[in-house]
């Protein structure tokens, strides 16, 4: 109607339409045109011009059985929707698409279909999960390994004619490559470094239709267990071990890290070991084995609890050989320089800008992080043949993947700009470098617990048949949306009051709202579930659900569906499928989030009022139709989230 009237292209029109932010205290219009957005190519129209346009423009339209009301806003024109025409679309196109609803818009209809890889959570061996590795493990990867580049200031570059480090035997090789059979080997995870169960980036780009490839890139290779080997020799104890052996190994590592700050003797100690690790020592060799095994064996109850799978668990340890290939690579190009010190480096200044250099191999032989992430990218793109590959790790490790993605380019590897690094801020309160962390293990146990507690302390909490699964679902529910309502890259501060809060924008209230609404449909839907009257859902509460909801398809009347909408700015309000386009663009579910809380707020108000017990048959089965979509299209975000929707709590 628009585009005729206005005899408007509908490209001209999509930009300057939008919803109408849903009003508690009013009930307010669907949609509206921004006059200012259309007139924005002539600057010299004053706000009077322009509001004056906006008179002009909504005289020449008509209501029709679809629009029952056009009026003039601020510079702006108002379209209400005939009220059961909108019931009947959103919840007719709600129970249609089920878990599709939002993605069957047409914004993602000219959507390439892409082969995605995530990597995430990546965890370092023979360390306990702390806090910190839980924020990669619910968007996507951890922070990089502990390899430790030495300081390049005061250095001199020379070019770099060193021979290659042998090969490592036959026998190292077949231990490092071993298929870890669904089992993770981690350090520790950590809230402040891993942000959801079954990550968000990969389930969102999932449900979007791509074929998406969940990788778990082990820390199980590097200096650091040049470290623990040597601290576990002078300090590690086999009783401990075999009773807690990632408490242990952590101690150990502590306490090897404090003495190497005040003895060179030990660092010189740990790189000799680690030396031995790469030249395929047998004794060497067997201690790194058990410290891996022993971590496999408790991280797989750690992402069980977590209900984490990937599709691919791969380590830093497969790629020390392919190291040396990418190393030899960079030598054919005469990229690779020598320090004065004896470390390998290539200049990526082209200046000899000492600031601008990445460290490949150190004065000893053995590879580094960035080097084994080279291969490792390599690899992949010869097995998956990826259109993108993510990486998520704490923005601490921004000038890595800067290295590594510029490293790409130079060795000839065009799909470098495929590469995509997304950053995230720190959790504080959490964790210290001194060894005063929060393990993820005892986070896990102390949301159980408290939530336990705080369900067996509410009278309406409903007998439950696992009450710890439901506590412990809760819990998670609570971490992520405290950890996902802001910018990924924000720091923020963790509050276990906040996350315990039961009212408010709170994860808790999301699932208690949830769990309410499947109360409903267990109690009456059988019933009243076959029909319903539109006729029935007119008061604000209704409406105003309806409006949050509202169907994809909906605005047809405006433009032909054939042309596909661009999504508003931020600022508006936005429908569903509006949601889910803007958090697959930038890749941060906070939208999402806004979008469920305020959907569990209206629906929260709706249940106080509109009652489905003791109302007439058509009025109880029309809320109960409402009510069955709101609780869809909840599930629906909080899987995407990672969270786990429970149905009584």
């Amino acid at each position: 109607m628009l585009s005729r009237v206005l005899a408007l292209p509908p490209e001209s029109l999509i930009k300057s339409i939008s919803a109408v932010p849903v009003s508690k205290k009013e009930e307010v219009a669907d949609f509206q045109l921004s006059v200012d957005s259309l007139l924005e190519d002539n600057n010299h129209k004053s706000q009077l011009d322009t509001q004056d346009q906006a008179r002009r423009l909504a005289e020449k339209l008509q209501c029709d059985r679809v629009v029952t009301a056009i009026s003039v806003g601020q510079r702006t024109l108002h379209f209400k929707i005939n009220r059961e025409l909108l019931t009947k679309a959103v919840l007719q196109q709600v129970t249609e698409d089920g878990s599709k609803y939002g993605l069957k818009s047409e914004l993602f209809s000219d959507l390439p279909q892409k082969r995605i890889v995530v990597e995430f959570s990546s965890p370092n061996i023979a360390k306990k999960f702390h806090v910190g590795h839980l924020r990669s493990t619910i968007i996507g990867k951890t922070s990089v390994g502990d390899d430790d580049s030495s300081s390049l200031q005061g250095q001199h570059l020379y070019p770099w004619t060193a021979t290659l480090p042998p090969t490592p035997d036959p026998h190292v090789t077949e231990l490092g490559n071993q298929p870890i059979l669904n089992e993770p080997t981690c350090s520790g995870l950590q809230w402040g470094q891993s942000r959801s169960l079954r990550n968000f980036i990969a389930n969102l780009k999932e449900a979007l239709g791509h074929q998406v490839t969940r990788i778990n890139y082990i820390g199980d290779w590097g200096m650091q267990f040049g470290l623990l080997g040597t601290g576990f020799q002078l300090f590690g104890y086999e009783e401990k071990l075999q009773a807690n052996p990632l408490q242990h190994l952590f101690d150990v590592y502590v306490q090897v890290n404090k003495e190497a700050t005040d003895d060179k003797n030990v660092t010189k100690l740990a790189h000799e070991f680690f030396h031995r690790l790469e030249l395929g020592d047998t004794q060497a060799l067997s201690l790194w084995q058990r410290f891996r095994d022993l971590s496999i064996e408790e991280y797989t109850q750690i992402y069980k609890r977590l209900g984490i799978y990937f599709d691919e668990y791969s380590g830093e340890s497969f790629y020390r050989e392919k190291s040396q290939d990418v190393l030899k690579l960079l030598d054919s190009k005469g990229l690779l320089q020598k320090t004065e010190k004896g470390n390998v480096v290539v200049d990526l200044s082209g200046t000899g800008d000492l600031s601008s250099v990445c460290t490949v191999m150190r004065s000893d032989g053995t590879s580094l992080y960035a080097t084994r992430d080279l291969a490792a990218a390599i690899d992949r793109m010869d097995k998956y043949n990826f259109d993108t590959m993510i990486y998520v790790a704490d923005k601490g490790q921004t000038r890595h993947f800067q290295q590594v993605f510029q490293m790409l380019r130079i060795m000839g590897y065009d799909w470098a700009e495929r590469c995509q690094y997304v950053p995230f801020g720190v959790v504080k309160g959490m964790k210290t470098r001194r060894g005063d962390v929060t393990f993820l293990e005892d986070v896990l146990n102390e949301l159980q617990s408290r939530m336990l507690q705080n369900m067996a302390s509410i009278k309406t909490t409903k007998k439950l048949e696992n009450p710890q699964e439901t506590a412990e679902r809760v819990g998670l529910a609570a971490l992520i949306i405290q950890d996902f309502r802001g910018l990924l890259l924000s720091d923020y501060q963790f509050s276990w009051d906040r996350v315990f809060q039961s009212r408010g924008d709170t994860g808790v209230f999301l699932q208690y709202t949830h769990a309410r609404l499947c109360s409903l449909e267990e109690t009456f839907g059988c019933g009243y579930l076959n029909d319903f009257n539109v006729a029935c859902l007119q008061e604000p509460q209704s409406v105003s659900i309806l409006q949050h909801l509202l169907s994809p398809q909906f605005p047809g009347w405006l433009l032909p569906l054939d042309k596909p909408r661009r999504c508003p700015p931020c600022g508006d309000r936005l429908r569903f499928d509006e949601v889910l386009y803007l958090s697959s663009q930038d890749l941060q579910p906070k939208h999402i989030v806004s979008y469920l809380l305020t959907l569990s707020h209206l629906a929260a108000v709706a249940h106080k009022t509109l009652q489905v017990k003791d109302s007439p048959p058509d009025v109880a089965g029309a809320r109960l139709h409402l009510f069955k979509a709101v609780r869809s299209v909840l599930a629906n975000g909080m899987k995407l989230l990672g969270i786990t929707p429970v149905c009584r709590m």
